[in-house]
């Protein structure tokens, strides 16, 4: 894939979209990803312009197919003389690239210095608009070879160089407190392979101090400026080619990790795949040499810096090279690589490759393998206080990023509770008792049919309706679990306890009650068209990260996550606002003594709620709503029945079942499920006819004539 280079009053280098992916490049001031104007694009003089650049599609009547641009955009901000949509490029076989100016563009494209609209280029060659050029580069690949220069002789006469020559190795050691090691080729040149300890590089002084603290005193400004890791790629290898006067390229390497750890290169262990980020040349015009990956894999395997030193056959004499002997584009014999220490940049390192020339040319005093090693030790350690800035910066961004995609899902007062640990070891999965709420909002369908022709209201709408249940999930030390369509899931009782003792099943029927107020009277005021239902379960499940390989998630998994969103199903049947189950429900009435109650009060029989009310007023909750029992069910795709609650949230101005009422609902109730159809008739009729639970009993009692059958279990059943 080849990059493309733009050279002017600033300068960066990216990469070109692969042809499979089928995309162009729309390059400009300010571009963006859409085709030009109908005004523009059917003038006769734009048509060659702009006609179907995929080679001949012609449209009806003889004009040319206008093509619909599906592009990325990519901005030359610094021009003026680029107009804001200047060039379409497209990528064709072959690495070569086909240049069409844009209808818009005020300014022509230059190329083998003339002003064309239309042509291809090549790797290497270039084309200017106003003060900017822009250049085609290849990009490099990796080889398996320590030496990546394309000159190294091919013939297979094996040599190992076992370090230094006598006279240099004790004075090196003495000096740079370098670690030797070496490897074998099987090219006629020779390899040194130099590692450097961390905290020895650190005590070292620079010999260019003063020039190394300018630029290292710009780069924070440099690295924090940059909006993304392609700007930061950029910036980084821009600096390390001006802070070493002797590099000809730079890469930032990413090696797949997969297992951990890399096996060491001189094994006979596949290597992980290796992929470049980005690289750059100090020269547009230079040869692309490819990049070590048994360099990468060294300072991988080792954690430290390594530096490889090579000698071709006309030079492992020892003889001092000249300058003739050496060429831009043909001669690279050194390269070192430094790895990125952070969890951010996992298996990343900067890979700076050079030539001996470039440094004879800048400092004639270089004239031995100890003052070479001396000075790349210098580049070496710039390039480590580089790395150590990325990683760090790297890092703190994606607590950042993490911190915030976990704010989305956890309240405030959870988030403070694990700072400062381990996040991921929180966030694994494990089994806890939760209480999980699903929220639906009523009228969807209906509401959608109306905004059909504007979908973004529609999602406003829906974004605000949620929004309010979704606040009261956090305000309550909840956790968003999941959204699906027109429904929220939240739950309680993960990753922590809840603050202050507070009882997770409290805690979600609070979040409930609160919601459905809200929104009932968001609804009454005409601010929203949708109603809820919500369905509140507890039990044991799994909470945590949760997914695939491909896609991961935070959120709950169990039975009872099931039994919540059957629940809320129910909330349509019954024509009610909140369910609970029967577990929810226990936790939730105020006690009669004041003592604790034992387990064994607390699992009591799912008719120990009802017993309460029996003659006397319905069940209180801890927030002072009430619970009406609604009798025992099997919804749809459960195997056991349970008993079901509505939980009655009060408002003003709307129809509220008086005590009595109640009363006699939990007498009907009863009656209904203990086969005294025609006694449950009859109590049922007595209640206000705007009730819509009773309706359901009505409905099932009337299709067996008021006689319950004879196998009747007192289970309503609603299959799916």
């Amino acid at each position: 894939m080849p990059d493309l280079i733009a050279q002017g009053a600033s300068r960066w280098r990216r990469g070109l979209p692969e042809i499979a992916a089928g995309r162009d490049v729309l390059l400009g001031r300010q571009p963006q990803s859409s085709p030009p104007p109908a005004s523009l694009s059917s003038s006769a003089s734009n048509r060659s312009a702009y006609a179907d650049v995929g080679g001949g599609a012609v449209a009806a009547m003889g004009q040319p197919q206008k093509r619909h641009i599906v592009a990325i955009p990519w901005a030359v901000p610094w021009d003026p003389t680029i107009s804001r949509h200047h060039a379409v490029l497209t990528m064709l076989s072959g690495d070569r690239l086909r240049v069409t100016r844009d209808p818009r563009a005020r300014n022509p494209i230059f190329y083998r210095g003339k002003p064309r609209d239309q042509f291809v280029v090549v790797p290497g060659e270039h084309f200017v608009i106003g003060e900017t050029t822009f250049t085609l580069a290849r990009r490099p690949g990796f080889t398996s070879e320590s030496d990546p220069s394309p000159q190294a002789a091919m013939t297979p006469s094996p040599s190992i160089r076992r370090g230094l020559v006598p006279e240099d190795r004790h004075e090196l050691d003495d000096d740079a407190n370098l670690t030797p090691d070496y490897i074998a080729s099987s090219k006629n040149y020779e390899v040194t392979e130099m590692a450097f300890a961390e905290s020895a590089l650190r005590q070292r002084n620079f010999h260019d101090t003063q020039a190394r603290i300018e630029l290292l005193a710009r780069l924070p400004d440099l690295v924090a400026g940059s909006i993304s890791d392609e700007e930061l790629f950029a910036r980084v290898t821009d600096v390390l080619l001006r802070a070493t006067p002797a590099s000809s390229a730079v890469a930032i390497v990413r090696a797949d990790l997969k297992d951990g750890l890399i096996p060491n290169p001189d094994s006979q262990e596949s290597l992980p795949e290796m992929e470049i980020l980005h690289y750059d040349v100090r020269d547009n015009n230079s040869t692309s040499h490819d990049v070590s990956t048994k360099l990468v894999a060294a300072t991988l395997h080792r954690r430290d810096s390594v530096l490889h030193l090579w000698e071709t056959a006309h030079t492992h004499n020892h003889s001092q090279p000249s300058a003739a002997d050496y060429t831009a584009t043909e001669n690279i014999d050194w390269a070192f690589c430094v790895p990125l220490r952070s969890e951010a940049c996992r298996g990343w390192v900067l890979y700076v490759t050079g030539s001996r020339a470039a440094m004879l040319t800048s400092d004639a005093s270089i004239n031995d393998s100890r003052t070479l090693v001396d000075r790349l030790s210098d580049d070496v350690k710039f390039a480590e206080v580089v790395g150590s800035l990325v990683s760090g910066m790297r890092q703190a961004n994606q607590f950042q990023q993490r911190h915030a995609a976990m704010r989305r899902f956890f309240a405030p007062v959870v988030l403070d509770a694990i700072a400062g640990t381990d996040s991921e070891n929180w966030l694994q999965p494990r089994e806890c008792e939760l209480s999980v709420m699903f929220c639906d909002l009523r009228g969807f369908s209906r509401t959608s049919e109306m905004h059909s022709d504007d979908l973004l209201v529609l999602l406003e709408q829906v974004s605000a309706a949620l929004g309010v249940m979704t606040k009261h999930i956090l305000d309550t030390e909840g956790v968003i679990g999941d959204f699906h369509g027109d429904a929220a899931m939240g739950f309680w009782g993960w990753p922590l306890p809840l603050p202050h003792g507070t009882d997770p099943m409290v805690a979600a029927s609070a979040a409930a009650a609160r919601a459905a107020a809200d929104i009932r009277r968001d609804y009454a005021t005409g601010a929203t068209d949708f109603r809820c239902g919500i369905g509140i379960a507890s039990g044991k499940a799994v909470a945590g990260r949760i997914g695939t390989v491909d896609q991961v998630k935070v959120t709950a998994f169990g039975p009872v996550v099931n039994l919540a969103s059957r629940l809320e199903g129910l909330t349509k049947v019954f024509g009610v606002e909140i369910l609970v189950d029967d577990v929810t429900a226990r936790h939730l009435v105020v006690p009669d003594h004041p003592e604790p109650q034992s387990a064994e009060t607390a699992d009591s029989s799912p008719g120990t709620i009802a017993a309460k009310t029996s003659g006397a007023t319905a069940v209180t909750t801890r927030d002072g709503f009430h619970l009406r029992t609604l009798g025992r069910v099997r919804p749809a795709g459960t195997k056991n029945p349970i008993e079901i609650f509505q939980l009655i949230v009060p408002m003003e101005n709307h129809p509220q079942l008086t005590e009595a009422q109640l009363r006699l609902s939990e007498q009907a109730f009863a009656a209904f499920g203990e086969g005294r159809w025609d006694d449950a008739y009859q109590q049922l009729h007595e209640l206000p006819a705007w009730d819509r639970p009773k309706d359901v009993l009505l409905q099932r009692i009337l299709q067996y004539h008021r006689v319950a059958p004879a196998d009747w279990d007192g289970v309503l059943e609603f299959p799916k």
